[in-house]
């Protein structure tokens, strides 16, 4: 079936996002069309202010809409304690946890050769910069357990070696849930290598 031009357009355009395919895409469009025209023109605009208006913030690399992200602002974080994270996603999920107080520091990706994304790609520099002005006492590696996090996580590390702050990684192991005869290989070992004293 051919759609009319202006539709046909804003389907094409919908299917260039994440995990959105042909139905999903026309399905969208014509909610949209279905839908108030302020309502349009409200995510019209947001779709808008997202490129024009949201900046990185200058000391940690999160997303802001001013010099500084709402948690460098916030003076209620525990500045002793910086995590490294891939990207701002990561932080979101960090977050979402509600177990880490302290400030973090985006990188902006992983170290993966294979795509040619190197150390001077990614923001270790002012990272180390930061580390030099900021001096916290523990720095939380927090990338991925994929080959490009563990690299990047081994490569940062090795590059702070003879800092005086402790460098950790966030524990790897079973999820909640799980049962021990579908665990691969990998992840049982570093759940044995983790263990922890029983309280």
């Amino acid at each position: 079936m051919t759609l009319p031009e202006p539709l046909e357009r804003l389907v094409e355009e919908l299917q260039r996002l994440p995990t959105v395919g042909p139905k999903t895409a026309l399905r969208l469009a014509f909610h949209l069309l279905s839908a108030p025209d302020s309502q349009v023109r409200a995510l019209a605009q947001s779709l808008l202010d997202i490129k024009s208006k949201l900046t990185t913030c200058e000391r940690c690399g999160n997303l802001s809409d001013a010099g500084l992200c709402a948690v460098c602002r916030d003076p209620r974080r525990d500045p002793s304690v910086l995590c490294v994270v891939a990207t701002t996603r990561d932080l979101m999920a960090v977050e979402r946890t509600r177990e880490f107080r302290g400030l973090y520091h985006v990188l902006g990706g992983l170290i993966s050769p294979l795509d040619g994304i190197g150390p001077a790609q990614l923001r270790i520099q002012p990272l180390v910069d930061r580390l030099e002005t900021e001096s916290p006492s523990e720095l939380v590696l927090a990338t991925n357990p994929t080959v490009s996090g563990e690299a990047t996580a081994l490569y940062l590390s090795r590059l702070l070696s003879a800092k005086s702050f402790r460098v950790t990684r966030l524990a790897l192991g079973l999820p909640v849930g799980s049962d021990l005869e579908y665990a691969d290989e990998v992840t049982l070992g570093r759940a044995f290598a983790g263990r922890r004293e029983m309280s």
